[in-house]
């Protein structure tokens, strides 16, 4: 029954590897244990239960975590951290006319759905492909 489990390690092994999205490897790790149990126990149904409980166990337990620790921190660019920044209109927004705002010394493209006009400070709420979506900071 040992060739079996090795057989299966092998091939989760070969499966997260492909995958790379931690999908097989607690599997993997009860499918090693599963081997062990193996040399000691000689019922099949015993090692399988324990493969599949101790596989569902551990992936309820600890991935969560792991995706936690291994996902990719959101990089802040250019253009995101503008969001929630202070600027100054300097050509007048209206609902249907793009108009510039002054924002960290730059000048960029605004759009807002109300009219502001020149002098008025705005916050920037998004950002729309290259035009900056701001509205009227409270007075």
């Amino acid at each position: 029954m040992w060739i079996m489990w090795l057989i299966i390690i092998v091939l989760l092994t070969i499966l997260e590897v492909i995958t790379i999205n931690l999908v097989s490897v607690w599997f993997i790790i009860s499918g090693i244990v599963s081997l062990f149990l193996s040399f000691v126990i000689d019922s099949f149904y015993v090692e399988f239960a324990v493969f599949v409980c101790l596989g569902l166990v551990l992936m309820l337990l600890t991935r969560p975590y792991l995706v936690k620790k291994l996902s990719k921190k959101k990089v802040s660019t250019n253009l995101d951290r503008v969001i929630g920044m202070e600027g100054i209109v300097t050509e007048e927004i209206t609902k249907f006319k793009i108009g510039e705002v002054k924002v960290d010394g730059k000048k960029w493209s605004a759009i807002s759905s109300e009219k502001i006009e020149v002098g008025k400070e705005v916050i920037v709420e998004d950002i729309d492909g290259v035009k900056l979506i701001v509205r009227k900071e409270d007075e």
